[in-house]
């Protein structure tokens, strides 16, 4: 599985996240891309869109696009909080389906 970061995240993110193929958008030469434009390049190249964007569903029609969004729901956009949703996106990626979006957070400690 092949994974973009968004040029939100930061791109220290890529070296927590292993078993997966990570790009940022920035390593692709995509920066200031509107968000439509971008899903369109990366649906040919990667599989699963990584972002803190929590508009990017409202503002795009996601089933257009062949490829899946995770939407990292952390307290901050800070790499440390960022890094605590490692383990849970990495479980995400599996199951992500292709023009749908899935809300990755941290799950209830017992």
């Amino acid at each position: 599985m092949k994974l973009l970061l968004d040029e939100c995240v930061d791109r220290r993110l890529a070296q927590h996240i292993t078993g997966y193929s990570v790009r940022t958008v920035t390593e692709m030469g995509w920066n200031g891309i509107k968000n439509g434009q971008l899903l369109a390049l990366a649906q040919s190249e990667f599989d699963v869109f990584v972002t803190v964007d929590r508009n990017l569903s409202f503002q795009q029609h996601l089933p257009q696009f062949s490829i899946a969004v995770l939407l990292l729901a952390a307290p901050s956009n800070r790499l440390a909080d960022l890094v605590k949703l490692v383990p849970e996106l990495a479980a995400a990626v599996p199951t992500a389906t292709k023009g749908t979006v899935i809300r990755v957070t941290l799950k209830p400690s017992a």
